[in-house]
């Protein structure tokens, strides 16, 4: 006992004890570019890829992962869910519990998807000329924290079979459109809401899936639409959303995990801590962002066609419970309103459209006192 009092050790998470281990790089900041990023033979996928460690938080995390043309990964399987969408290229995916049979099932550029929890899968890069590119996001550093022993998430024989028995049509892209009645709080801003929600497995085309409805309670009337969803029955979800361009959202601020991929249009991001320095993020279609634990942040379209993102996070409509989901229900993010946010962020908006040859669509705004 005296040996080990006297003895001195770094003080380091699970998670990154296990991330030195894998032997590929990992890129920090608030947003990386998903076209451009270097990636190195990582043995283990038997691809290569890189880390996406964004905000310094280590509740959910990213990775992207190239398949060489003709190739294969290596089977794999985890006790962490991961939400995967396809930046580039085309294959296929077989999926499969032991004992059950397997499903294969083909994406392109554009598609989104989930192996369900602990399942086997092994991805197939269709073309024999071009390398294929996903980015995925998970839950690995939540679960491994957690248990802080890898041969248990890893290696782990255990089935979910109420989330996958091995179905034929598992991946076929049918979705259910649902309405979700959100809880009612005496501090919610809005009252009865409700919110569209797609539950599916798979969807082929994210950035032309057109089965949004109108959301007005963070932009106005008439300038966005949103289209909450669930895949492979996980507590991680997501959100698909597009607004017009010449228009911008409400900051607001929520606890961490969410990763942005920006789909179409151009414009940027504001985040900052409260009373703190703000960072400005260009985007463009391939570009991840990632805000910081309660930092605000706020999307502005700049360029002269939609924007459209996809989020993916923590958050599920129909698992709740693993973030401050009750605060953010009663007001959107701890959201701050047109009318009490720095003129100046306006001020700096409209003089990007005109100088982009943008149309202003935001509605005049009377600034309240600031606090």
């Amino acid at each position: 006992m005296a040996e080990l009092m006297s003895k001195t050790i770094e003080m380091q998470t699970p998670y990154e004890k296990w991330q030195d281990t894998e032997g590929v790089r990992s890129y920090k900041g608030f947003a990386a570019d998903l076209n451009t990023l270097a990636v190195d033979p990582w043995p283990r996928k038997a691809a290569n890829g890189a880390f996406i460690n964004l905000a310094d938080q280590e509740s959910l995390d990213a990775y992207v992962l190239e398949i060489p043309p003709g190739g294969r990964t290596a089977p794999q399987r985890h006790m962490f869910e991961e939400a995967i969408y396809v930046v580039s290229g085309q294959g296929a995916t077989t999926v499969w519990y032991d004992g059950l049979p397997k499903r294969t099932f083909e994406w392109q550029a554009g598609s989104l998807f989930s192996p369900p929890l602990n399942a086997w899968h092994e991805h197939y890069n269709g073309s024999g000329d071009t390398p294929a590119r996903y980015v995925a996001v998970t839950s690995a550093p939540h679960m491994i924290n957690l248990f802080h022993d890898t041969e248990y998430v890893f290696n782990n024989p255990y089935v979910f079979s109420n989330r996958f028995r091995g179905e034929e049509s598992y991946f076929s892209g049918e979705g259910v459109r649902l309405t979700v009645k959100l809880p009612e709080s005496e501090r919610a801003r809005t009252k009865n809401r409700t919110e569209n929600y797609w539950k599916t497995n798979f969807m082929s085309d994210v950035p032309n899936f057109n089965a949004l409805a109108e959301q007005k309670h963070m932009f106005g009337e008439g300038r966005a639409r949103i289209v909450f969803f669930g895949l492979s029955d996980n507590t991680m979800s997501g959100h698909i959303l597009e607004f017009v361009s010449g228009s911008y959202k409400k900051a607001h601020r929520h606890g961490p995990g969410a990763h942005i991929i920006i789909l179409s249009g151009s414009g940027y991001s504001l985040v900052w801590p409260e009373g703190g320095e703000v960072s400005r993020v260009d985007w463009r279609p391939g570009v991840i962002i990632s805000p910081p634990d309660m930092w605000y942040h706020q999307h502005f379209a700049t360029g002269k066609a939609p924007a459209r993102h996809l989020a993916l996070r923590w958050g599920s409509l129909e698992y709740p419970g693993v973030t401050n989901w009750r605060k953010y229900q009663e007001n959107f993010g701890e959201q701050i309103e047109y009318e009490d946010e720095d003129p100046s962020i306006r001020e700096t908006f409209i003089r990007e459209c005109v100088a982009n040859g943008v149309e202003v669509r935001m509605d005049a705004v009377a600034y309240r006192p600031r606090k």
